[in-house]
């Protein structure tokens, strides 16, 4: 692919920060991974960071210390990716999933309030919200922590996409009892494969220490008090990691430059919106909403053919096979369906030129004259 959609964005210290990991031959469990969590925790003033070997391993581990468990419900958004709904699966939980806004495309609190109230009437168990700050645009959180504490839920901040977003000043990921980055290498920094819990609270960065590791929760050698599992980051990943986190502005002052481009380029259609509380955007993925008309797949394909790749971004959760034989079906989320059918996200990095990017606007534009 000419013009892939993604590219890591790794440099020469990069490469020498692995270096050393191998050369130490100290592979797990060593001083990067502190690093990496100590440099995370300071970056979003939070008092305690636990990293993991995925962004999903850091979710499970929350509702984990959380005590979630079958009959409590977890709220979430349709348009995620699934892990955001599969980690309450896990813990034979129940999952709602609550409509969008038409603009943000993060969840809507007007709609979060209104299905709260119905699962009060029938709900047994206690209730979570999963808050998902999409593509890297922070929730409206102000409006969506008064709706929570009045109806006593539980806040998950899902920001495995929003690393270095801001809402009013304030860093994504802190705005529940505990929030998640993840750092596949589509993110805005990479450590390959893993993901990080951010958290105030010492009750769920002891339990989710002890269970990435297997249950120990002491340095007695096979000792296990919990059922754990094996989440630990490597010692490679974490180097990588906390050489990332020490360029992280700097990397998104980049990405902002290539969405400042964008929004330029691509005046005949749908570009992003960023309301005003985001006092910080810090760029995921770049995502334009096609004409309502348009045959999404062929466009997807005419992009293809021409050396740009493109993807739809997101399929409603709800209508994946697993959730639609838990009774979700068609029609249930009507803004989140009607999104879904006309999100392409195209080509963007850190490090995407203009001209490549004038290069996709041309073809984007094509393709819309011809499958409109």
């Amino acid at each position: 692919m000419k013009i892939p959609l993604s590219n890591a964005y790794i440099e020469k210290d990069d490469i020498e920060e692995v270096l050393n990991v191998l050369k130490s031959k100290r592979l797990a469990l060593g001083p990067y991974m502190e690093k990496f969590e100590n440099i995370t925790k300071s970056y979003v003033k939070s008092k305690f960071a636990i990293a993991v070997s995925s962004g999903t391993a850091a979710l499970h581990l929350i509702l984990k210390s959380l005590n979630f468990k079958e009959k409590d419900t977890l709220l979430v958004p349709s348009f995620t990716f699934i892990s955001s709904a599969n980690v309450a699966l896990y813990e034979k939980g129940k999952v709602h999933f609550v409509d969008i806004e038409g603009d943000t495309l993060n969840i809507s609190p007007n709609a979060l309030e209104e299905e709260i109230v119905k699962l009060k009437k029938t709900n047994n168990g206690k209730l979570f919200f999963m808050g998902v700050d999409i593509f890297g645009h922070p929730l409206d959180w102000d409006k969506i922590i008064k709706i929570c504490e009045k109806h006593d839920v539980t806040i998950i901040e899902d920001s495995c996409e929003a690393l270095g977003s801001e809402y009013k000043g304030k860093k994504c990921g802190t705005f529940g009892i505990a929030g998640t980055f993840a750092f596949y290498p589509n993110k805005q920094i990479t450590t390959g494969e893993g993901g990080i819990i951010v958290t105030n609270d010492e009750k769920i960065a002891r339990l989710a220490k002890a269970m990435r590791n297997q249950g120990r929760t002491s340095k007695k050698w096979l000792s296990h008090e919990l059922l754990g599992y094996n989440y630990r980051l490597d010692e490679m990943s974490s180097a990588l990691g906390y050489s990332q986190m020490k360029k992280l502005d700097k990397i998104i002052e980049m990405r902002n430059k290539v969405a400042q481009n964008y929004k330029k380029l691509l005046n005949f259609v749908e570009t992003p919106t960023t309301k005003e509380y985001t006092t910080k955007m810090s760029w995921f993925v770049y995502v334009v909403k096609l004409p309502k008309e348009i045959d999404l797949n062929k466009v997807i394909t005419f992009m293809k053919e021409n050396g740009i790749e493109t993807r739809n971004y997101f399929a409603p959760v709800h209508l994946q096979p697993l959730y639609k034989d838990l009774g979700w079906k068609e029609g249930m989320l009507p803004i989140t369906e009607n999104i879904s059918k006309r999100t392409l996200a195209i080509p963007f990095h850190s490090k995407l030129t203009l001209e490549k990017q004038e290069k996709v606007a041309f073809y984007l534009k094509k393709a819309i004259e011809l499958f409109t």
